[in-house]
């Protein structure tokens, strides 16, 4: 059984293909390694993480190319994790997210349809609960009121799924991911934007003033409930369902950036600011639905997994970077 991980390169992705070739699995990555952030990142992630793992570099706009791809494989299940990330991004640059989040998807839905794949796990995002929801936010929640365009392209693949699981008995699994972090991790993140900052003596720009609440879940916990999820596909009809994928801890900004200062031995400036356009001001994941479907039991404290992406930052960047 060979299983495709689209954004292969990418900081989840990359990682998936790690503990999926450590338990002896076949696997075929797909990335196009866009510039969204530095590539040279990218790169170095795969040659530390997955160096052994073939990963194709390819756009999901690219129909021939992917058909191509699971022509010559014939891959029986898909991670798919490829897509264009960041709330605030998709302020200044929404066509990025209608190619990628949207027309891309649609394309690897078809493929599965037409391929037989036997499951597909996708990422979806709890920014999909905008104003709509309140914590702890459970799946059953309404989605329907996001608060940025990325976070409604991720309730659109959500729909787009349900459509395909309903009509073609495509068995699908929407993950939302719940602000995930840990080394190797995506440098526009404030894990590592915060991380930097503090080792490079710089200030960091804390906004609504610190008055914010996330649900952090460090990176071997979702590779954890990624690899759950994908052995265990759905089976009832149609057969699609989401699953939370957070640690069900919400904690206070100033918490998370005092526990990297104290990681740096430097003290944290912080410049307090309004709210963000598009930005949540707490998220929190009931995560009842995928610990009773496949065990899913996040265990990494801020205290256990943010050292470990200050000492990263600190061997990959140096102190000033």
């Amino acid at each position: 059984m060979t299983i495709l991980v689209t954004g292969a390169a990418g900081f989840i992705g990359a990682n998936v293909c790690r503990v999926l070739r450590a338990q002896g699995r076949a696997v075929v990555g797909l990335d196009n390694y866009n510039d969204y952030y530095d590539p040279r990142i990218k790169r170095d992630r795969v040659a530390a993480l997955c160096a052994d793992v073939e990963i194709r570099a390819l756009d999901l706009g690219d129909r021939d190319g992917l058909a191509a791809l699971f022509d010559e494989f014939a891959f029986e299940r898909v991670v798919h994790l490829a897509a264009q990330a960041g709330v605030r991004y998709s302020l200044t640059n929404p066509h990025a997210y209608v190619d990628s989040n949207l027309v891309g998807f649609v394309n690897l839905l078809e493929l599965c349809r037409h391929r037989g794949v036997q499951h597909l796990a996708y990422a979806s995002s709890s920014s999909v609960y905008g104003d709509s929801a309140t914590p702890p936010f459970s799946e059953d929640q309404r989605i329907d009121q996001p608060r940025s365009l990325y976070a409604a392209t991720k309730a659109a693949n959500e729909l787009m799924a349900h459509t395909y699981a309903h009509l073609y008995g495509l068995r699908a699994t929407g993950l939302r991911f719940f602000t995930v972090y840990g080394p190797w991790g995506r440098p526009d993140m404030a894990p590592l934007l915060f991380s930097r900052a503090v080792l490079a003596g710089r200030p960091i720009d804390v906004f609504n003033h610190g008055k914010m609440r996330r649900d952090f879940t460090y990176i071997d916990d979702i590779v954890a409930g990624v690899i759950g999820a994908l052995d265990h596909p759905p089976q009832s009809e149609p057969p699609h369902r989401v699953f939370n994928l957070g640690n069900h801890t919400p904690v206070e900004l100033e918490r998370f950036i005092q526990v990297i200062a104290d990681a740096a031995g430097r003290p944290a400036q912080k410049v307090y600011k309004p709210m963000q356009p598009g930005d949540m001001v707490e998220t929190m994941a009931d995560t009842s639905r995928a610990q009773a479907a496949f065990g899913f039991e996040p265990a990494t404290t801020i205290e256990a997994g943010l050292p470990r992406v200050v000492e990263w930052c600190r061997s990959y960047f140096g102190d000033n970077a």
